[in-house]
């Protein structure tokens, strides 16, 4: 039976990145990329938007809306071309203009809304709101559905299924896990799957340096080039249990690693998918694992986004 593009979603191969690190230890890091929608974010797509059709929130031929970044309007765009619905989505104009151009090549209308303490390429937590803002007066004057992806609950399940994936495929529990976070719903969603397997998986989310609410620091600096992540805030569905300590780069760490990755490894991903291989670098040589263990990160978007 021939599959549909929805079935394209999931089931993403684990890459050994042995070229980038060649020890101690191994990164093996699950190929987000290469989903239809080019991120992570097809998977909470998908999953939100098929639990409101089969509750009814989400009615045939509905409008859909969503404040984004970029990778889930793009995920959403997939799924909404799928199923049938008009989208609209807001995204702050600091957010890269590509990300804007394949939005609407897959149908979505993309609002972008003005910058409010941010810059192009490094948009804050308080872009983020404005956006939110706006996508939620959107979806009052439109009757759409409002996706509200950091609320939505269905991404973190949907993510636990990502976790069974990386178990089945590195042949059983990892050492430690790594992520950085925007909603948290890869990062919790993974990390629940891998401590149910192993409870002593190490599990550190991923933060830029100066804006480390996770690990309890004060904000320093807002803006960063890590797009859909490091908003300064804690999502609201996070699980201190799930996190073991904090990892943190650095905008200059994150693009020699960007480059590095595309010309060692051959894999043109984003600068979240650089952060996350800089943090699993940094535990693996940390002194608090053992010498061969893996660890277990995500590449959640293609570089060609940026």
């Amino acid at each position: 039976m021939p599959a549909g593009v929805l079935d394209l979603i999931g089931g993403t191969p684990l890459v050994a990145l042995d070229r980038i690190h060649e020890g101690p230890g191994r990164i093996l890091a699950k190929a987000e990329f290469l989903q239809p929608g080019g991120s992570v974010k097809d998977r909470a797509a998908r999953a939100i938007l098929e639990a409101a059709r089969a509750d009814e929130r989400l009615a045939p031929d509905m409008p859909v809306v969503e404040m984004t970044s970029g990778n889930m309007g793009a995920g959403l765009a997939v799924v909404c071309a799928a199923l049938g619905h008009p989208l609209i989505v807001t995204m702050s104009a600091g957010n890269s203009p590509a990300r804007a151009k394949m939005m609407e090549a897959l149908g979505a209308r993309v609002v972008l809304v003005p910058q409010v303490d941010g810059a192009p390429g490094q948009v804050t937590g308080a872009d983020v709101a404005a956006a939110a803002e706006a996508a939620r007066r959107l979806a009052r004057d439109t009757g759409g559905f409002y996706v509200d992806q950091f609320n939505a609950t269905e991404g973190i399940t949907a993510h636990e299924r990502t976790g069974a994936e990386i178990l089945e495929q590195a042949g059983g529990p990892v050492a430690g896990w790594v992520a950085a976070v925007g909603t948290g719903s890869t990062f919790l969603g993974v990390a629940r799957a891998l401590k149910r397997a192993d409870p002593t998986t190490l599990c550190a989310p991923v933060e830029p340096r100066g804006s480390e609410p996770l690990a309890g620091h004060a904000i320093v600096k807002p803006r960063h080039v890590l797009q859909g992540t490091g908003y300064g805030l804690v999502p609201p569905h996070w699980q201190p249990g799930l996190m073991d300590l904090g990892l943190a780069v650095t905008d200059e760490e994150v693009a020699e690693m960007h480059r590095a990755l595309a010309v060692r490894e051959g894999l043109y991903v984003g600068y979240t998918a650089a952060a996350n291989v800089c943090a699993a670098i940094t535990l693996l040589r940390s002194g608090r694992l053992a010498e061969d263990v893996i660890v277990a990160t995500v590449l959640c978007d293609t570089g060609l986004k940026y």
